[in-house]
């Protein structure tokens, strides 16, 4: 087992890696820019490092720092969490150069699958399902047209290296198409200095749907169920669920298994999620994430598998703690993330929280890392936590999640709070009858216009 880990990241995923470390026995080092000098995980960690200035790429993604840091602290392992460099194949590279432990998969199939088009082909061959489309990227508007009269419209330009919607683009017609490819490669070499794009068949209202799975590094992998991501802003996830309220048992072990069995033949090592479209009882491959999940907890809710742990542990080289049949879903988890923006206009809402008091009670848990006095600082995304809760029930856990909205309180900025508590009394929601379209549709139709702030 590891003795020290260095945490390369920030906010309630640095300190949800500090806790895990700290069960385990292990040192802990936090890493900080100079404006997170106050943040919770640096006060809590045993050791702590400045490595730069606020500006992510100073600091945050400032290998040769991190690298430094390690060496300093004498860390022999760092954890990346999500973002910033989790999803970084040379910075595995890098560290393994230096005998240092990267918690999280082979560099091999980071590559692989940060790449959408190479992961789409992975994805092929072992058997995953996928969205109709290009088998690689395209180059030229004519190819695109005959793509697109192949699978037929709309169609979707996606770019193939980054995500968050960025690069992104729907023709609905063969006109559309021309300008649809351009603007998204435009945005795709702007947002990731990679102009490639590929084509995929535009599913009108399907969920998003996705599994998470876990494997040893050995050829054996376990999925521990699904997680419901419909919910989504401007391709962004803003609540989670499990079990997805549109799934039957049947659906739901048929792509875990196929998701498990996959892994197991990529032989993938660490903590993973394999994302898809599901519409009309069928599933459609959009991408994988190599790292732990920002909604992780719902799936830590309903099966009581602590996967930051396991994360460390198979990094070490130990084998999975538990196998497919230790593997239970019980109840439903719902996750809500709370943002520093306004709840309406999503604009930033930066500044110092003025007062702060957490929900509790039975069920109801907070991954956050502030506190009164915290000064969130405008460099970084405006994430605060995360509200997860869970019940025997999806009912259950729709009023737990009510009541411990109506008990949380956050003052001196803007939060999305209120759009929460709109959503947990609205009709649709608590019948699960939501798509991935669904929330733009809501915010468009002055769904939080009444609601009170």
């Amino acid at each position: 087992m590891f003795e020290k880990i260095l945490i390369a990241n920030r906010g309630e995923i640095a300190l949800r890696i500090l806790r895990a470390a700290k069960e385990l026995g292990i040192a802990t080092v936090a890493v900080h820019s100079t404006a997170d000098a106050d943040a919770m995980h640096v006060r809590l960690a045993d050791e702590s490092v400045c490595i730069g200035p606020p500006a992510a790429r100073d600091s945050y993604l400032n290998i040769p720092a991190l690298v430094a840091a390690c060496e300093i602290t004498g860390a022999d392992a760092v954890h990346p969490g999500y973002g910033f460099l989790s999803e970084n194949a040379g910075f595995a590279e890098v560290l393994a150069d230096h005998n240092i432990a990267f918690i999280g998969p082979k560099a091999e199939h980071i590559r692989i699958m940060g790449d959408k088009i190479e992961a789409k082909r992975t994805a092929r061959r072992l058997g995953i399902p996928c969205v109709p489309g290009s088998e690689g990227g395209i180059t030229d508007e004519a190819e695109a047209l005959r793509v697109g009269d192949e699978i037929g419209y709309p169609v979707l330009v996606k770019a193939a290296s980054g995500g968050g919607g960025r690069g992104m683009k729907v023709a609905r017609t063969r006109e559309d198409l021309a300008d649809a490819l351009a603007v998204a490669r435009q945005e795709a070499k702007a947002a990731f200095g990679d102009d490639a794009v590929y084509l995929e068949k535009y599913l009108e209202k399907p969920r998003h749907i996705e599994v998470q799975v876990m494997g040893d590094g050995r050829g054996k992998a376990v999925h521990l169920g699904e997680r419901d991501c419909s919910l989504q802003r401007r391709h962004q996830k803003v609540w989670e669920e499990g079990p997805s309220p549109a799934l039957g048992q049947a659906d739901r072990e048929k792509i875990g298994s196929i998701v498990a069995n996959a892994m197991a033949e990529l032989k993938y090592l660490g903590a993973g999620t394999v994302e898809f479209l599901w519409e009309n009882g069928e599933f459609y491959f959009i991408e994988m994430n190599t790292r732990i999940q920002v909604e992780h907890p719902v799936t830590e809710m309903i099966t009581g598998i602590d996967l930051v742990n396991e994360q460390i542990r198979v990094a070490a080289g130990e084998e999975l703690s538990f196998s497919q049949s230790d593997v239970r879903l019980r109840g439903h988890a719902i996750e809500c993330r709370i943002n520093a923006e306004h709840p309406v206009t999503f604009r930033p809402s930066p500044g110092v929280i003025s007062y702060y008091h957490p929900p509790g009670g039975l069920g109801v848990r907070v991954d956050s890392a502030i506190y009164q006095g915290y000064r969130i600082p405008p460099n970084y995304d405006s994430l605060l936590g995360k509200l997860i809760v869970h019940g025997r029930t999806r009912d259950e856990c729709l009023m737990r999640l009510r009541r411990a909205l109506d008990e949380i309180v956050v003052g001196g900025v803007d939060t999305t709070l209120p759009l929460f508590r709109t959503l947990v009394r609205n009709h649709d929601i608590q019948a699960g009858a939501y798509d991935i379209h669904w929330l733009e549709h809501f915010l468009l139709d002055g769904g939080m216009d009444d609601a009170q702030f």
